[in-house]
């Protein structure tokens, strides 16, 4: 997508009916239409909504130079799923380096417009090894990894998984596609002396050896299995990352989606679960963010603190709105890490925001119109959204 700087298109819609915005997405999808409810709620045209099918079967799509283009996710529609991964059953779990070619490929065919989210960045954050290796070196608190950035070890299979565990000292560890969202065949490995494994995984093995994402989370304790799964996730790749102990809230891990918008932590939500996998998909649940505070405050750490490490890592991508940030904090609530930074983060349903934010009241997608119609003429193509940070 290409643009002129914000400055120009922002001041000419402006002065005539107010800026227009433009969704790519599936139009079904409740994104799109929490996204086009947001819009309407200030005021403005509903959207126009150009579907990722027709983007996608069309090679691309244009927009006119007032219109800021959102981008959404194009999953949850089998078609489209077809047409980026060659998948037949949306479950499967193979497929997503094709996936991810086709994607990024396809952000380049959107042509005109003001974006609101840089293909380039986009590109690093469906990467896992990409964008750890950018956070890193921007030095935002990051689990270690053997695969970070671009000169990290490549994984071929389950023992190049072992013999990273070794080399770097790592008993425990996440094995994650790098081109995966939503936990698709993650897995969280432990071992132990006298050779014992266990993989706690919504992965799903068919009697024909396919993977399939299931709602379903299960552990594996026979390391042949595990192998199995692994290698056959491999021609993908393989992003590691060394197992962070994490906090606990009420007996169960918590972990923290903080949503940034215009470079300002406006949302977060804490997700609890007895897995080490939080998704709330998965069986996680929305846990109690009043007693994070408490927690992090009790520890001698400041909560302004904790959101200013997700302001950090959304930094690393000053040319993209919103951003998701999965946050995981220490047993000790003293520190945290930043376990991903999701480009499609934003779907948390009648979340308002954060005192202090500036989206008080305001949903997440409330909130980015909000950010694009608080947008000063002159902004400069760099962080054109940022507007500071003041917490509560």
């Amino acid at each position: 997508m290409t643009a002129s700087t914000a400055a120009g298109p922002i001041a000419a819609s402006s002065a005539r009916t107010g800026p227009r915005f433009a969704v790519v997405g599936n139009p079904e999808n409740r994104r799109v239409s929490l996204f086009s409810d947001a819009v309407r709620a200030a005021g403005l045209p509903a959207p126009r909504v150009v579907a990722w099918a027709d983007v996608l079967r069309a090679r691309g799509a244009d927009f006119a130079a007032d219109e800021f283009v959102r981008v959404d996710s194009p999953g949850e529609n089998p078609e489209v799923d077809r047409l980026l991964r060659d998948a037949s059953d949306p479950t499967r779990v193979e497929g997503s380096a094709r996936w991810y070619t086709r994607f990024t490929a396809a952000l380049r065919t959107l042509r005109g417009g003001i974006p609101l989210a840089d293909p380039d960045e986009l590109a690093a954050l469906f990467d896992k090894r990409a964008c750890h290796g950018v956070l890193d070196a921007a030095g935002v608190p990051v689990p270690d990894s053997p695969t970070s950035g671009p000169h990290g070890a490549r994984v071929h299979g389950w023992d190049d998984v072992r013999a990273l565990m070794r080399e770097h000292r790592m008993p425990r560890l996440f094995v994650k596609p790098a081109h995966g969202s939503s936990a698709s065949g993650v897995l969280a490995v432990e071992t132990a002396g006298g050779g014992r494994i266990r993989a706690t995984t919504s992965v799903e093995t068919g009697p024909d050896g396919a993977l399939h994402n299931s709602l379903r989370v299960r552990r594996y304790h026979d390391e042949r299995d595990v192998a199995r799964i692994v290698d056959a996730l491999a021609p993908d790749g393989l992003h590691l990352e060394r197992w962070v102990p994490k906090a606990s809230q009420a007996g169960r891990a918590a972990d923290l989606r903080v949503v940034v918008v215009a470079g300002r932590a406006t949302h977060a939500v804490v997700r609890t679960s007895r897995w080490p996998l939080t998704n709330l998909h998965l069986g996680g649940s929305r846990g109690d963010l009043d007693g994070v505070r408490r927690a992090v405050t009790a520890a001698g750490a400041r909560w302004s603190d904790v959101l200013d490490v997700c302001e950090r890592a959304a930094s690393c991508f000053p040319r993209t709105l919103c951003v998701g940030v999965d946050l995981l904090p220490a047993v000790d609530w003293r520190r945290s890490f930043v376990g991903e930074v999701n480009a499609f983060g934003d779907l948390l349903p009648r979340l308002t925001g954060l005192p202090g934010s500036g989206a008080e009241g305001l949903d997440t997608y409330g909130a980015q119109v909000a950010a694009v119609l608080r947008a000063p003429a002159g902004s400069g193509p760099r962080h054109p959204y940022r507007t500071g940070t003041a917490h509560a």
